[in-house]
Formats: C-alpha cells, sequence, structure tokens
C-alpha cells in the first residue's frame, strides 16, 4: 500500500462511466419495470454505491476512504439499445477516488447483467473508464475525445 501520510487533505472527485449493450426487447423489459427480479435500475444504483464503499474490500491495496458523496446515474439509449452508467464518488482526503468510481460502474454494470441473465445472456458489459478526476497533486485529469 502507498504512503499517502504526506499528500494534502483536499477535496477529490471521480467519474467513471460503463455501458450494457443488451437486446431491444431486454431494455424495454428494464424501462417498463417488467424484470422478473425487480427494478433493475433501482437495484443496480444501490450496487453501485455499495461497490464504492466496498472498494477497499474488493482491490487489493486501495485505501479505505471516508467518501462523502456517490451517485450513480443511468442514460438508457432505446436506438442503440444500450443503458450507460455514470458513477460520481467525492471525498475530502489524501488519496483520490479513482477507483471506488470505476468499481461502482462495473458493480452496477453486473447487477444489470445479473437481474436480466434469464432473458438475455448475450448482453456484453462494455466502455468501463475513468472520464474525469479532479484534487490531489496531479490535478486534473479529463479523457480525450475518443475514449
Amino acid at each position: 500500500m502507498v504512503d499517502v501520510s504526506e499528500k494534502d487533505v483536499t477535496v477529490r472527485e471521480a467519474v467513471a462511466r460503463g455501458e450494457v449493450i443488451m437486446k431491444p426487447e431486454t431494455l424495454n423489459l428494464i424501462l417498463a419495470g417488467q424484470a422478473k427480479k425487480g427494478d433493475v435500475l433501482g437495484v443496480a444504483r444501490i450496487a453501485g454505491i455499495m461497490g464504492v464503499k466496498k472498494t477497499p474490500d474488493l482491490i487489493p491495496l486501495t485505501h479505505p476512504l471516508p467518501i462523502t458523496s456517490v451517485t450513480v446515474d443511468f442514460f438508457p439509449d432505446q436506438k442503440k439499445s444500450v443503458i450507460g452508467i455514470e458513477a460520481r464518488v467525492r471525498v475530502i482526503g489524501r488519496t483520490g477516488v479513482e477507483m471506488e468510481a470505476l468499481t461502482g460502474v462495473a458493480c452496477a454494470a453486473l447487477t444489470i447483467y445479473d437481474m436480466c441473465k434469464a432473458v438475455d445472456k448475450g448482453m456484453v458489459i462494455s466502455q468501463i473508464r475513468l472520464i474525469e478526476k479532479t484534487g490531489g497533486r496531479s490535478g486534473t485529469f479529463r479523457a480525450s475525445d475518443h475514449t
């Protein structure tokens, strides 16, 4: 584990995104609230938040952090038959929350898959990536348009 004791305490935020590509019928089922396992996006939001909070238990050598804010949002696109996922995580601390944001997106995506796999085993979890991070010694990072 990296020693962060010499780093300044600052407000740090990270935004990650990903997507789940599925059959149009699967997306329609989710949006209509008719999935057999229940409210897919509601449960996936809770899973994403829990993933953020449990990151140090899942990813070796990450620091347990006093998370101050988490949002997990979904962006269904019926034309592309995809659900976009965005996690935004904030902390006041000595190290960033990039891994927490990425883990939140991954957990939300996996939950969507789990809740709908009975009707669409071919779903694809894709494009999980860091979009932006602010705060800390390295400053601001914003992904270029090609990522």
